[in-house]
């Protein structure tokens, strides 16, 4: 059974049932429920972003779960516990995790679908080998023709705030106004 957006926004007073922000809400249906009614949850762009991508997740971002890893819809206290379990190693989200009680059906729920830990995820490095994080600057250490347009991306070009892919051997990032994906291996980390 699913949750209509009606009786979503209504159960979260138009408010994302994890950090309570109100812009762009949408509905998020919580992954393996195995048959679990009511698996969806409403969430703000931001979270839904950090749940898809495991490898930006941003742990300043999910403090707000010390309040909703207590709200009593059980969709919620699963993602909860999902994402204080791979943010464990930080204190504050160990210490929540140690306090969050799941029953027997609702663990099982959580631990079916738990989110990717660093180590699972790609490693992205520039042509120095130093790793990539979402959200650095690097450099473009060769000009570049990007595929389907004019644009050539120039050496020395610093891209900032960039985003990982699934794929470690690329990036994307912003250059002239355009979103393009990078090669790792033509960018190095600017400092």
């Amino acid at each position: 059974m699913t949750v209509s957006q009606a009786q979503l926004l209504q159960r979260s007073e138009h408010r994302c049932e994890l950090c309570k922000a109100n812009n762009e809400l949408a509905a998020y249906p919580v992954p393996q429920s195995n048959g679990y009614p009511n698996a969806e949850v409403l969430l703000c762009l931001t979270c839904r972003d950090q749940l898809e991508n495991p490898a930006q997740i941003d742990g300043a971002h999910w403090h707000c779960l010390s309040d909703s890893m207590w709200n009593p819809e059980p969709a919620v206290q699963v993602l909860a516990w999902r994402i204080l379990k791979r943010l464990s190693s930080e204190t504050w989200a160990q210490d929540l995790f140690d306090m969050l009680y799941l029953d027997a059906d609702l663990l099982a729920w959580a631990e079916a679908g738990s989110i990717p830990q660093t180590d699972d995820l790609p490693i992205h490095r520039d042509s120095n080998g130093v790793q990539l994080l979402s959200g650095d600057s690097v450099v473009i250490i060769k000009d570049l023709d990007v595929k389907g347009s004019s644009l050539v991306a120039k050496r020395g070009t610093t891209v900032r705030g960039i985003s990982l892919t699934d794929n470690p051997e690329q990036v994307e990032g912003r250059v002239e106004g355009q979103r393009i994906v990078i090669l790792t291996k033509f960018v190095k980390k600017s400092g």
